[in-house]
């Protein structure tokens, strides 16, 4: 597939189903989808670390876009907290995605899996309900962009939107309402993506035909999830996707301990291209 050197073709129809899933999740959940693609990625479609993490950054940007609408449609997107974040998550995402090549392989494993489990945790414990809107001052408009910037370091070197870092932010930091934190959110990964896709386009970190198809196959259940977002009650879809992320998490830890004696594993990351 083209954009990624070294990568081989993979069964559409695991990619069309991997876009299925992760598109669900990231209109449900406003968040990019791609902590189900990178490692759905690695452990269905065989793709390598890196570029899983990059062509789950680039699919993050179509399942946004999706899932955005739907928000947008129920009202439920503040687009002023959505461009702070984005001021600072553009400069954050740039650095992620540099660090990419200089981390090794085993290292964004286990910072992957450790993102999952804290994800996981955040989603089982719950949050109040909080219907207010967002009081806007010059804190909280730093505070916002500080989170941007932490938003973006871990879309640019994990490959996933950032929602899993904004939606809890805005809800538990700043007392936003939970359907208005998932379409802001969504607000945020969308051009978080995009700009850490085009740098990863440099990185050759990134297989855009696959990208493509797995947008083909979840982009309307992206929009789906968005609009039953309003609907199904938080406790619910919190505790299932919780699920989710933890069996993902453990069939990760897993592969790393079958792969431990690999000496792929402990090699420093490839020589940087000359550009």
């Amino acid at each position: 597939m083209k954009g990624a050197t070294g990568e081989r073709a993979r069964p559409r129809w695991v990619l069309l189903g991997v876009g299925v899933a992760a598109g669900f999740i990231a209109g449900l959940f406003g968040v990019g989808g791609g902590i189900f693609i990178a490692p759905g990625l690695m452990l269905l479609g065989g793709f390598r670390q890196r570029v899983a993490h990059g062509t789950s950054l680039a699919t993050s940007a179509l399942f946004a876009a999706a899932g955005l609408v739907a928000y947008a449609l129920n009202d439920s997107v503040d687009a002023v907290a959505g461009a702070l974040i984005f001021a600072g998550s553009a400069v954050g995402v740039l650095a992620g995605v540099e660090l990419l090549d200089r981390v090794r392989i085993r290292t964004l494993q286990v910072a992957f899996v450790v993102l999952l489990a804290v994800t996981a945790g955040r989603m089982l414990a719950g949050t109040a309900d909080a219907a207010g809107e967002l009081s806007l001052s010059v804190a909280v408009a730093f505070g916002l962009a500080g989170c941007g910037v932490l938003v973006g370091l871990v879309a640019g070197l994990m490959g996933v939107g950032g929602g899993v870092i904004v939606v809890p932010a805005l809800v538990i930091l700043f007392e936003m309402g939970d359907v208005a934190a998932k379409g802001t959110s969504l607000s945020v990964v969308l051009p978080t993506a995009v700009v850490g896709t085009l740098r990863n386009l440099r990185n050759d970190n990134v297989d855009l035909r696959g990208a493509l198809v797995i947008g083909a196959g979840g982009m309307l259940s992206a929009f789906g999830g968005g609009m039953l977002a309003g609907v199904i009650p938080s406790s619910v879809s919190s505790g299932l996707f919780a699920g989710l992320l933890i069996v993902i998490a453990l069939r990760m830890i897993r592969d790393l301990l079958r792969e431990s004696a690999d000496p792929h594993d402990r090699s420093p990351p490839p020589p940087r291209r000359q550009r």
